[in-house]
């Protein structure tokens, strides 16, 4: 009956590796690999509300089998090593992906960086800066200042404007 009991508690909780992934369904399914070589298909994997994730193959999950029962699992956290940003300091955290793609939230500001292209939609698109607003491209920028706008060309001087700054409501 021990043995029994303990055999049950520890097909409670189970590291395994990601294998194959379903992200069409309403509750996304994986596919584990377990210890010694045990293959389990279709386990929910339960994601926060607003995030979701579409885990490679290799990344690592934690599994839990209700009673000990391996019949029905779910997979409760899905993380990969190998992409983790490192570094973060106390309070700091961050969404990113395989491509260098990330957002940090940082304890003096936001950063968003990719190397890819980035493309915002919306009826109305507002950027708003207390202090100021940089556009830098290419060697061309403008900074607006809450009394004056400042161009400039790498190689030419800048030019400064006056500007009158629509109210913001």
């Amino acid at each position: 009956m021990i043995a029994s009991l303990r055999r049950s508690l520890q097909n409670i909780a189970l590291r395994g590796v990601v294998t194959l992934v379903n992200s069409a369904t309403k509750m996304q399914s994986v596919q584990v690999s377990l210890r010694e070589g045990e293959l389990k298909d279709s386990l929910e994997h339960f994601e926060a509300y607003g995030f979701t994730s579409n885990p490679k193959a290799g990344a690592e999950a934690v599994t839990l089998f209700f009673n000990g029962d391996r019949s029905h699992g779910i997979a409760i956290v899905i993380g990969d090593r190998r992409y983790r940003l490192q570094g973060l300091a106390s309070g700091e955290m961050a969404i990113h992906d395989d491509q260098n793609q990330k957002v940090h939230i940082k304890r003096d500001k936001i950063l968003i960086e990719t190397p890819l292209d980035i493309e915002m939609r919306g009826n109305n698109v507002r950027i708003h800066g207390n202090a100021s607003l940089i556009l830098e491209c290419n060697g061309h920028g403008e900074k607006w200042l809450p009394t004056h706008k400042e161009s400039w060309t790498i190689g030419s001087t800048g030019a400064s404007y006056a500007i009158n700054p629509p109210q913001i409501p």
